[in-house]
């Protein structure tokens, strides 16, 4: 070591100086292991060196790497584990997921239209009956009673399993037992025309009218729909396997889904029926929309004079002959 280098450093550097030196001369630096336990004996000397000076401290930490547990199963094939993956990265979905898709839709516009149609009709049909607006939603309340007592609701369809053997006829037939309590004698059951009182009534609120007005279209929604079902359960694995629908069983399952909405789609109607009487009539002008944007929209009271008070042309015409 040079004296007169050493002469300008200050402690810490005479330190990391002589620590260099140290080393220099070290049985480690002098041979080097050609054997891998050798090489590997040094590496862990040298790594425990400068873990022990707080090398390793402040090092950036990186990200936890994602593995999938599904990659190390013995029990799945690799390439069908590959296969997956570049078919969930690439967003492919086999083609009887689509076509379920497809059923599925399908079948929530039928269903929704349905509930809505009936709802409309069944809250037009009880409230024609009179009475205030309390009895009418408690006629509604009654008829849901006796809906709920006849035909209550039950599971989904869609949880129902279909065999391998099935056809195009429907297979399902969960809610066609309940139907039987309303056969083909009894009557649409209403409440009595006494407006004052409301009784309890016996069986569920039918309108064979409105039914044979939408049997056409029902009757082509459900074969369309059976179609759909058709055509997926020949692509779909057994377990994935759905209903075919019927007629009967979607009208038991609209009436039971509909009865308990009916009492307030009445309170509904009602209150749009207040708010469309207090609203300005569709016949107004649209000059006069332009003067509501300027003056406001507010409503004025036009109170007319008496008929003798009255001027119009006739006393126009009168007053612009008259000599003065």
């Amino acid at each position: 070591m040079d004296m007169k280098a050493g002469k300008g450093l200050s402690a810490e550097e005479r330190d990391e100086m002589k620590a260099e030196l140290r080393e220099r001369f070290q049985p480690a630096a002098r041979s080097v292991p050609v054997s891998i336990s050798g090489l590997t004996a040094l590496a862990n000397q040298r790594i425990e060196d400068a873990i022990s000076r707080g090398q390793f401290r402040d090092l950036p930490r990186g990200k936890e790497m994602v593995r999938d547990a599904r990659s190390d199963n013995p029990f799945i094939d690799t390439t069908e584990y590959i296969m997956n993956r570049m078919i969930q990265r690439q967003e492919i979905v086999p083609p009887w997921i689509e076509k379920q898709q497809e059923l599925t839709k399908a079948a929530r516009v039928f269903r929704e239209r349905l509930r809505n149609d009936w709802k409309r009709h069944a809250s037009k049909m009880i409230a024609s009956k009179g009475g205030t607006l309390e009895e009418q939603m408690k006629r509604a309340a009654a008829f849901a009673d006796a809906e709920l007592a006849c035909n209550p609701r039950y599971r989904s369809a869609d949880q129902v399993a279909v065999s391998l053997n099935a056809t195009h006829k429907p297979a399902m037939r969960d809610t066609a037992s309940t139907a039987a309590h309303v056969g083909a004698d009894s009557t649409p059951t209403e409440a009595s025309d006494n407006v004052g009182s409301v009784n309890m009534v016996q069986r569920p609120f039918r309108d064979s009218a409105w039914e044979q007005s939408e049997k056409a279209y029902m009757n082509l929604s459900i074969q369309n729909l059976n179609k759909i079902t058709r055509s997926y359960n020949l692509m779909a694995p057994e377990l994935a396997k759905k209903p075919y629908f019927s007629l009967e069983g979607e009208l038991s399952s609209c009436y039971a889904d509909v009865a308990p909405l009916v009492a307030n789609e009445i309170k509904v109607r009602t209150a749009g029926h207040k708010a469309a009487g207090k609203a300005t009539p569709d016949g107004a002008s649209s000059g006069s929309r332009l003067i509501d944007v300027f003056i406001g929209s507010d409503n004025v009271k036009i109170h007319l004079e008496g008929n003798e008070k009255a001027y119009g042309l006739k006393e126009w015409w009168r007053d612009f002959w008259r000599k003065e």
